[in-house]
């Protein structure tokens, strides 16, 4: 994926393993990309996908017509500070929006 094939891209799409039933649920999603890694944010913290999430951080991503696997992590302002104001404004520069708990998407080898 060429970093202009990203930048022209509006969504990703994120599919998470339902908590309850271990069915997969897709959901699309606003996304920045910095360093080789996705970047989503969930507007509520109570999300069904950030619980998901939590519950199991083995995800499967695609964007810009390709479509891999990775590891979710939900980034903290304590330990993750600087990566998580750079991602916050790269996406108020890409959708004028910057809020909310930032999901790092980092693709498995």
């Amino acid at each position: 994926m060429t970093r202009a094939a990203l930048d022209s891209e509006p969504y990703l799409y994120l599919t998470t393993t339902r908590r309850r039933s271990g069915q997969p649920r897709e959901i699309e999603i606003w996304f920045t990309h910095r360093a080789g890694r996705f970047y989503v944010i969930a507007e509520y913290t109570s999300s069904q996908w950030v619980q998901n999430v939590r519950a199991d951080p083995n995800v499967q991503v695609r964007v810009a017509g390709e479509t891999f696997a990775a590891q979710a992590r939900i980034l903290s302002s304590e330990t993750d500070n600087q990566v998580l104001q750079a991602v916050q404004n790269l996406s108020r520069e890409k959708y004028g929006w910057g809020g909310g708990l930032v999901v790092e998407l980092v693709p498995s080898k």
